[in-house]
């Protein structure tokens, strides 16, 4: 790591070559064994031995050889080896290397000349480039292009050397360079000619790129590159010469090369605002997303395609289907993200035919079998739901086309559908009426408890017609089968289980499906089957025969009974009110009585393995006394309070999300002050419609102020880090900027001595998740003078990393190197999070799967709940999932549950439970989920160091 190095190879250390072993190889005549030999020595080499016995044997029998594989080991140890002395003189017997350089650079070979002149690329010393500098120029007129190019990389790094030396040794380079230019045919060698002039004659570069303009599209694709690296480095130093550009890159847009047509996209976007060029860009995104059949690509395509979105959201409006043309992928990461950008676009102009392309996705999803179809329409049923929450006018379009799935074999998207039913019947009374026909033909499909459970409380709630009210009884109790669940017996050995006789239930199957008989015919009466109740098992959630009602209890599931029982009673009510005759609805009420008991009858039976939970219990017998003692403010309780509650909960999300969609627009893009620019008034001195767009553009931010946008400089000052002492001899500070994948460090470093500082080093080492990408050079400082050093660190995953080290230097008293030590940088977690949200389900089924929890107890100062779960929130970096009302009221308890996700993709799961104790303080518990160790270690940190508050 003490000097630069161009090669790495890896070597194993186990069986090292002795140096006497390679001599001997060396000086044989066996080209494998020198082969062999040239291998090890230089893994050696690279591995920090010196091997100087061995430089004169190389000399005189490797020098000589002919062969090619001989000779390019021989220039990977030329490479390798010191070729100064401790003073940086050059050694003397350098001068025999110089000599087969030049032979080598006139041979008859194409392919020694060729690598010989790539490893003159990698030499910096003068004194051995000085006499090959002819032999170098004289093979840029090579007939073969594979020497031409790498002569023109040779005088490209010859005429970068440090310092006034590579200008002397080839002073007209530039000159030279451009000639080659004008002249050269092959496409790689006029692409290393024009990198030439781009890095040291950049005016050259320009002046033939402009003259060129028009002959652009047709040049090769490494030149396109090169000609569009040119552009943006033009563009960033110069801003107001854009315009004679951006032709240029709008021609590039038609290139037959996908990775020109990228990188011209994404040049056009940061270069110019012009709407024009902003649609060029998109609408490139978008055949390139049709177009590329990598994963990656179009991931990567989606990316740029969402930024756009975010500065430019009115064009990309215009753009919405050629956005949902991604959906055609299998892959689930493309499509949820091709949704996500194409729900932010919906307006009330393109809902209709969104929706109706997410329709014709939803029934393909019915009619191919793929393995992720399930997740796939989930996504789509979840993506429906949205647009018809934003535009309701859509929602009779797609609810019952939906409906179908609600016996959709995947759990999470039957869920889905159902809720976005609820929601649906609540918003658009209209749709009522059709919503419970519906609902109450498909009944039979359900086959999860979850989903049955939601159907019964729209049925309960939403039945408010006598026929309703009749049809909703009637269908229920047909899916509960006959009554009693099960027959008790006489058999005095009924205490002894394997002796028991299996007890038997009747069930009345529905006639709504037509029934297989024993001969092959259908039936489409109703038929009677007996089923025993203690054969088969019935696994909750899955659906056993068409009594789904019947099989989620049978099973067990009593939490179904007592849905079952509150909805049942919920009917009774209603039919009360609108059933003329009395002694229908008291029939009514006492078969609903009978279901409820034999419910309980077999929650408690003896012989059944699981007894029903007391909160099952206690919910079926209110209900049974509520039917024999009905009064009037119960019954409001029941019919109307539990609705209004829902709809107070639709409306408060409502609000929440429209203070959002307010708290975004409130970000001024404009203000009362701002330049009014009279767009025909402006002087248009010969340029084309797109300079002028891109002009107006330009004025309009540079109005407004966006050109000088900074920062927040209390912000700045938060991330400068004090690294050494006011009384150390070197002062060091560091402005820490991070960006999402890696961290610089912008190191000021100060001599505060008398004397000059010699081979001042910053050493850094990195703990945790952060690797150093490449080492500080030395430097020289003089006294009381200062240096700007920088340093690039990666990061790898969102877990708190500590940098650490020291400054090193010399002085010219002291032979020993002086150390001060920095102090520790600390990468703090806040940076890589930010604040999400996410579906009440979607995280409960997150908290489910994830592996990984870290429990903190509250140990905190603040003594209300409310105070104490903003300062949570405030340190953490997360988004509230839990509403308002919920934390609303002086219980003395709350819980409440947090999100946010990293730059790298990850979810972090946060749940609060405090309580108030007699003492005033809170006590109580956080705990945090998520997938990887290091976000639920790192956040737990955080909230430990944090959670006391501002005492």
């Amino acid at each position: 790591m003490e000097k630069s190095c161009s090669i790495l190879v890896h070597f194993d250390k186990g069986s090292p070559a002795m140096a006497n072993e390679i001599k001997e190889a060396l000086e044989g005549s066996d080209v494998e064994a020198k082969i062999d030999a040239m291998k090890k020595a230089v893994m050696l080499l690279l591995n920090g031995e010196t091997l100087p016995q061995i430089f004169i044997t190389i000399v005189r029998y490797v020098l000589p050889s002919d062969d090619h594989t001989v000779q390019k080991l021989l220039l990977l140890y030329l490479e390798i080896i010191d070729k100064t002395d401790a003073r940086g003189r050059v050694l003397p017997e350098m001068i025999l290397i110089c000599q087969n350089l030049r032979n080598n650079l006139q041979h008859a070979n194409e392919y020694i000349r060729g690598v010989t002149l790539r490893f003159l690329c990698r030499l910096s010393e003068p004194e051995i480039l000085e006499p090959l500098v002819p032999s170098v120029l004289a093979n840029i007129e090579h007939r073969h292009p594979f020497v031409r190019r790498h002569a023109l990389l040779a005088v490209a790094a010859i005429h970068r050397l440090p310092g006034q030396a590579g200008e002397q040794l080839l002073p007209d380079a530039p000159e030279l360079v451009e000639k080659v230019l004008a002249s050269e045919q092959d496409p790689s060698a006029r692409r290393n000619a024009f990198l030439m002039l781009a890095t040291c004659a950049q005016t050259r570069a320009v002046v033939h790129l402009l003259s060129q303009a028009d002959l652009v599209p047709e040049w090769g694709e490494l030149l396109q590159m090169a000609a569009l690296d040119l552009i943006r480095k033009v563009c960033r130093s110069y801003p107001s010469e854009k315009g004679k550009y951006i032709k240029i890159i709008i021609s590039l847009l038609n290139s037959q090369s996908a990775a020109v047509v990228y990188e011209s996209a994404g040049t056009l976007v940061s270069l110019s605002s012009a709407p024009t060029a902003i649609r060029a860009a998109a609408n490139t995104y978008c055949q390139l997303l049709v177009s590329q059949s990598d994963n990656n690509v179009k991931l990567i395509v989606l990316d740029r395609l969402n930024e756009i979105k975010s500065l430019h959201r009115e064009i990309m409006v215009e753009m919405i289907m050629d956005v949902l043309r991604a959906l055609s992928s299998p892959n689930l990461d493309i499509r949820r993200k091709t949704l996500d950008i194409a729900l932010d676009l919906i307006t009330s102009r393109n809902v209709d035919e969104v929706v109706l392309m997410l329709k014709k996705e939803v029934v393909k999803t019915q009619s191919t079998e793929l393995e992720k179809n399930g997740e796939y329409r989930q996504m789509l049923v979840q993506a429906i739901h949205l647009c018809a929450i934003k535009f309701p006018e859509v929602a009779s379009t797609v609810v019952h086309l939906l409906m179908d799935f609600l016996g959709d074999t995947n759990v999470a998207s039957a869920i889905d559908v159902i809720l976005f039913v609820r929601e649906i019947i609540e918003a658009n009374p209209k749709l009522r009426v059709s919503i419970i026909t519906r609902l109450l033909d498909t009944f039979y499909q359900i086959c999860t408890a979850r989903v049955c459970s939601c159907a019964l409380w729209i049925i309960g709630e939403y039945c408010v017609s006598l026929s309703e009210v009749e049809s909703g009884i009637q269908t229920i109790k047909q899916f509960l089968g006959d009554l009693p669940f099960y027959v008790a017996t006489e058999d005095g050995e009924a205490a002894d289980a394997s002796k028991k006789p299996q007890q038997v239930s009747t069930a009345t199957l529905s006639s709504r499906r037509p029934v297989v008989l024993a001969d092959g015919t259908y039936a489409t009466q109703s038929a009677a089957s007996e089923t025993a109740l203690s054969a088969p098992i019935v696994l909750p959630g899955s659906l056993a025969s068409s009594l789904n009602l019947r099989s989620f209890i049978l099973s067990g599931d009593f939490f179904v009974g007592a849905v079952v029982a509150c909805t049942l009673t919920k009917l009774v009510l209603r039919l009360e009110e609108v059933q003329p005759s009395k002694a229908e609805a008291n029939k009514a009420c006492a078969g609903v009585l009978l279901v409820m008991t034999s419910m309980l009858q077999l929650g408690q039976s003896s012989f059944f393995p699981q007894p029903i939970d007391n909160d099952s219990h206690d919910r079926i017998v209110l209900c049974i006394r509520l039917l024999c003692n009905t009064g009037d403010e119960v019954r409001k309780i029941w019919l109307q309070s539990c609705r209004q509650s829902f709809a107070e909960m639709l409306a408060e999300k409502q609000f929440r999300e429209a203070e959002e969609i307010k708290a975004k627009a409130q970000i001024s893009h404009a203000q009362p002050d701002d330049l009014i620019d009279f767009y025909h008034l402006k002087t248009r001195k010969g340029m084309s419609q797109l300079e002028l767009e891109d002009e107006v553009q330009d004025d309009l931010k540079r109005a407004t102020g966006e050109f000088m946008r900074d920062g927040d400089d209390a912000n700045k000052l938060n991330r400068m880090v004090q690294l050494t002492g006011f009384s150390d001899p070197v002062y060091a500070e560091a402005f820490v900027t991070v960006h999402h994948y890696d961290i610089v460090l912008d190191v000021t470093v100060i001599n505060r001595t008398k004397e000059t500082l010699q081979n001042l080093c910053l050493e850094l080492a990195t703990m945790g998740d952060l690797k150093l990408v490449d080492r500080p050079q030395n430097y020289t400082l003089a006294p009381e003078s200062s240096k700007q050093i920088r340093a690039n660190i990666k990061v790898s995953s969102t877990e708190t990393g500590v940098i650490f080290g020291n400054i090193v230097y010399e002085t010219s008293n002291v032979l020993e190197r002086t150390v001060v030590v920095l102090n520790d940088i600390h990468i703090d977690i806040m940076d890589y999070i930010s604040p999400a949200t996410c579906a009440d389900v979607t995280f409960r089924n997150m908290w489910a799967e994830f592996e990984w929890e870290n429990k903190v107890a509250v140990n905190t100062l603040i003594q209300d709940e409310n105070e104490f779960l903003n300062h949570i929130i405030k340190s953490t970096n997360m988004k509230c999932l839990t509403p308002p009302s919920a934390l609303d009221g002086e219980c003395g308890f709350l819980a409440a549950n947090l999100y946010a996700k990293s730059v790298f993709g990850e979810d972090a799961l946060v749940n609060i439970s405090v309580e108030k104790q007699t003492d005033g303080k809170l006590s109580g518990y956080i705990r945090i989920r998520s997938k990887t160790q290091g976000i639920a270690l790192s956040l737990g940190d955080k909230i430990t160091l944090k959670q006391k508050g501002g005492n």
